[in-house]
């Protein structure tokens, strides 16, 4: 690999076999110079992007960017990856780099962002909601600076754009938006709050997301527990009707009726959560 343009002492552009890329090592371009090589093992972490505008835009940020907010970043996707065990596109350096960047400078003037996607995607995406709680950990060992679980949404909305192409994403929301409909519908019946911390409200929220699923793939359970069907009906009459207030919500939205054992599971899961009883 032989050095094209070196954009700081740590980071260079270099031409790999007629392909231009990234290479990032602290002190890797020190006293060298354009046309000089680079071997394989002086180099920490390699970037290739898939088009010459993001390579040429990824090239700036690196010259403009310090060194602590390239390793906070590098540091920040590796973790990412191990988490969701998985191997990323080299773009998401480019996102998050733009992104924390800005998010820094916000801070500088106490410009705290609120996220309208903090609930969701601290209750259906966990784990990308870990990852960016990870990212402001960093920020604040790296920067001093406390960020609020807002931001770490923000971060986490890049790896969730990562892991799903365009239209995956969009099907995604309309499934949140499925759910947080089913969920209303439970709690207007009830007059309820959630135990959002209760084992039983995990469990339904498990339920209705492989129900969701299921309703996609026009999947349903086998119609082979009817008596235990006309049993929980005649035993949780309140949550029965608000199943079937789910059913109509469901037979509009997808066109697709609930079978017998769909409503059983769900007649039993509504009650379990609604009794606030683990």
């Amino acid at each position: 690999m032989k050095i094209r343009q070196i954009l700081n002492n740590n980071v260079a552009l270099v031409d790999r076999g007629g392909n231009e890329i990234i290479v990032y090592s602290k002190g890797v371009s020190f006293k060298k110079k354009v046309g000089q090589p680079i071997t394989d093992n002086e180099i920490e972490k390699i970037y290739v992007l898939d088009s010459e505008d993001r390579l040429e835009h990824f090239s700036y940020l690196l010259q403009s960017t310090d060194e602590q907010l390239i390793e906070l970043v590098n540091q920040l996707v590796r973790y990412g990856e191990k988490e969701l065990n998985t191997t990323l596109n080299d773009y998401i350096y480019l996102a998050l780099i733009d992104h924390i960047s800005f998010a820094i400078e916000r801070s500088r003037k106490e410009q705290f962002l609120t996220s309208p996607l903090t609930w969701n995607v601290k209750k259906f995406y966990p784990q990308y909601f870990q990852i960016g709680i990870y990212g402001i950990q960093l920020l604040k060992e790296f920067y001093s600076i406390e960020f609020p679980e807002d931001e770490a949404v923000s971060i986490a909305l890049h790896f969730i754009n990562q892991q799903f192409d365009e239209a995956t994403l969009e099907d995604k929301v309309n499934d949140v938006r499925t759910l947080r409909q089913i969920l209303n519908i439970i709690k207007y019946h009830f007059n309820v709050e959630f135990d959002e911390s209760s084992l039983n409200y995990s469990r339904l929220i498990t339920h209705l997301q492989f129900f969701i699923e299921r309703l996609h793939r026009k999947e349903n359970y086998d119609e082979e527990s009817s008596l235990l069907y006309e049993q929980v009906k005649e035993m949780y009459p309140e949550s029965y009707e608000a199943v079937q207030k789910i059913a109509i919500y469901i037979l509009g939205k997808f066109d697709q009726k609930l079978t017998q054992d769909e409503y059983t599971y769900l007649i039993l899961h509504v009650h379990r959560v609604v009794q606030r009883k683990d």
